[in-house]
């Protein structure tokens, strides 16, 4: 699957977003090296701290299938904003344990595309390495 395929499913995965309080809908999409697919939207709660974004969402639930971070070829994260959006630093540090430090992250509004990777975004990571001695 090529990175517009990928951003099309992320495209797909926002139309589940919840987002009833910031109207800030995002999608994600992570493919795996066997050719699967899993969406993340984000989902909204009016306790704050109960939310989830979109590509935690997509992570999350290809870990849940049984996919470990060497399974993980791509991300795709998506919103319906002005600016292309980036994952926060939450998302940024998750993301930094779960998925291989150089796998393509395209991050689109549907209008620009930007090409990161994990190890952009989060040059200078707090990881296992620093936890586990």
């Amino acid at each position: 699957m090529n990175r517009e395929e990928l951003i099309k499913e992320a495209f797909k995965a926002m139309e589940n977003a919840y987002a009833p309080y910031s109207n800030y809908h995002v999608g994600a999409a992570v493919l795996t090296k066997d050719g699967q697919v899993t969406w993340g939207a984000n989902i909204e709660n009016a306790s704050f701290g109960g939310t989830n974004c979109a590509e935690r969402s997509a992570i999350f639930a290809a870990y849940s299938k049984g996919y470990r971070k060497e399974d993980i070829e791509a991300l795709a994260i998506v919103s319906d904003g002005d600016r292309v959006c980036a994952p926060c630093g939450i998302c940024r540090q998750v993301l930094s344990e779960l998925i291989p430090q150089d796998a393509p992250i395209y991050l689109s509004n549907g209008k620009e595309n930007v090409d990161m990777t994990i190890r952009k975004l989060l040059p200078m990571q707090f990881g296992t390495e620093d936890v586990i001695r």
